[in-house]
């Protein structure tokens, strides 16, 4: 009678089994790590539980704390006849499919500007370090500022863009480009692609002066066409550095408010999940249904970014 045993390789017990250096860099991350998770519960995770509170009560911006224990009315409420609450509101409902359709086109475009001006910057011509610092102004200026700037370049009456564009016959009348409804969209994307493609653009770049050379050396050597080089050499290699630009610019832009609230106020063609969420709370001094609407907006935000970060950590796992 034999016995067969299964051998483990040794390398396999090395990585299964913990070793005490393992455990002592654990202690140490931890205990680093301590302090910051401490000052997100506070600054963070408190703030959220309590929006959540308020999202469960009637209370007002004017008495916060006399309002009453509502359940789940601001949500969805049903009175016999009819449906009520945020979740059968079609401002709403507006609001997202706004949201969505901003985050959509101003991040694709600002991926695919900041990846280009990137390549441009990354090739050697004099005046390379100017160039460089001038590009970073528009993301240096605040959000506020530039918004306020380009709503008075984007007039109808006095606008700098509609006065260039009837000099040059692009034109026949002025344009009403924040108050129209089939453009104060585009507007809003316009100035949001001019602020942060910036910010893509010196990504970008930095993932781009950490390629190895050696690969390029050889596609050279064997006379490759830059433009396979770039699909098949440098995109894979960036692609880490673009999942982690896009998915920062997908988070602000699903909560894009300031630039949108400056342009086009509370238009309902323009209207984001943050501008209706701050009419509620404000304007309308209801603060359980602003808070409604703002927990909602926090779960579309982080349900969307785990949801990306899921799939761009199984496309890179495809890849290697």
């Amino acid at each position: 009678m034999s016995v067969s045993t299964t051998h483990v390789p040794c390398d396999e017990l090395l990585l299964t089994r913990e070793t005490p250096v393992q455990r002592r860099r654990v202690r140490a991350a931890w205990l680093f790590l301590t302090p910051m998770l401490l000052c997100l519960a506070l600054v963070a995770a408190w703030p959220l539980l309590r929006t959540f509170w308020f999202s469960l009560t009637d209370a007002s911006l004017s008495d916060t704390g006399g309002g009453s224990f509502i359940g789940l009315s601001n949500y969805l409420f049903h009175n016999g006849t009819n449906w009520s609450g945020i979740l059968v509101d079609p401002q709403w409902w507006n609001a997202v499919r706004n949201t969505l359709h901003f985050t959509v086109v101003s991040v694709g475009l600002e991926v695919v500007l900041g990846l280009l001006v990137a390549l441009l910057l990354n090739i050697k011509f004099t005046g390379r370090s100017l160039v460089r610092a001038m590009i970073l102004i528009p993301w240096a200026i605040p959000t506020i500022v530039s918004a306020k700037i380009w709503s008075w370049m984007l007039n109808d009456q006095f606008g700098i863009i509609n006065h260039l564009m009837l000099s040059l016959g692009l034109i026949d009348a002025p344009l009403a480009w924040t108050a129209d409804a089939d453009l104060s969209m585009w507007a809003v994307i316009l100035v949001d692609v001019w602020k942060t493609v910036p910010f893509v653009t010196l990504l970008m770049l930095a993932a781009l002066q950490m390629l190895p050379s050696d690969c390029y050396e050889a596609a050279r050597v064997d006379g490759i066409h830059p433009l396979k080089v770039f699909w098949r050499v440098t995109l894979p290699l960036l692609m880490p550095a673009l999942l982690v630009a896009a998915i920062f610019r997908i988070l602000d832009s699903l909560r894009v408010f300031d630039v949108i609230y400056v342009l086009t106020s509370n238009s309902s063609s323009t209207m984001s999940m943050s501008v209706y969420a701050r009419q509620h709370l404000v304007e309308f001094q209801d603060v359980g249904y602003g808070s409604a609407a703002s927990t909602l907006l926090f779960l579309v935000v982080a349900v969307i970014a785990l949801l990306y970060l899921y799939l761009g950590r199984r496309q890179l796992e495809v890849r290697s």
